[in-house]
């Protein structure tokens, strides 16, 4: 789990498409905090540092909204599909000892049973309900020795102490399948030619 990180609060008066741009333009991030049955919060961010902070899956912010300290973490961030860069995120309050659900990515180890086989990531993030302060990034699954037919379930993975499976336990998360061998195009054709 990373420690908390800091980031400066600018009160967000303005809405809007027009107000958005302005400030995209000036280097900031319109985001928007809400949780805890309290009414929204709108606020803008440094675009670098949030970046900066982001690059942590599930990662505990600190901010100060008006004179008043608040724990969050990134609920749904909202990237420019071509340039890449944040354009709006939603931020959820949590509170220390909390239990939040979050995603966390789904990472192997080990090599596969010689042969031709393919690893396939069903899903590659799983569910899990945390602490809020002590939220894992990931979780890492060995694949040693799985062969064609092999799959993991979402229940027999090991979570770090203080998690718990938030979601279906007999998802399958990763599954082994045999390599297919495509047939070369020009052999497919005089096939077909041979039967005309």
């Amino acid at each position: 789990m990373a420690d908390q990180i800091n980031l400066a609060v600018e009160a967000r008066s303005e809405f809007g498409k027009g107000a958005a741009r302005r400030a995209r333009r000036a280097n900031l991030v319109p985001a928007v905090v809400y949780g805890h049955g309290a009414e929204s919060v709108h606020i803008n961010l440094p675009a670098h540092e949030l970046q900066l902070a982001l690059r942590t899956p599930n990662v505990l912010i600190g901010l100060e909204i008006d004179g008043k300290s608040a724990l969050v973490i990134p609920k749904a961030v909202q990237r420019n599909a071509l340039k890449g860069n944040i354009e709006h995120v939603d931020l959820l309050t949590v509170k220390r000892g909390e239990k939040v659900n979050v995603e966390i990515a789904v990472e192997t180890e080990g090599d596969l049973a010689p042969g031709a086989f393919l690893l396939e990531f069903v899903q590659n993030t799983l569910t899990v309900e945390a602490e809020a302060t002590h939220i894992p990034e990931s979780v890492t699954v060995s694949v040693a020795g799985l062969t064609a037919g092999d799959s993991i379930l979402a229940k027999d993975i090991s979570l770090p102490k203080g998690s718990v499976l938030a979601g279906d336990e007999d998802a399958i998360v990763l599954q082994v399948v045999s390599a297919q061998a495509e047939e070369p195009a020009a052999d497919a054709e005089a096939a077909e030619g041979t039967e005309a």
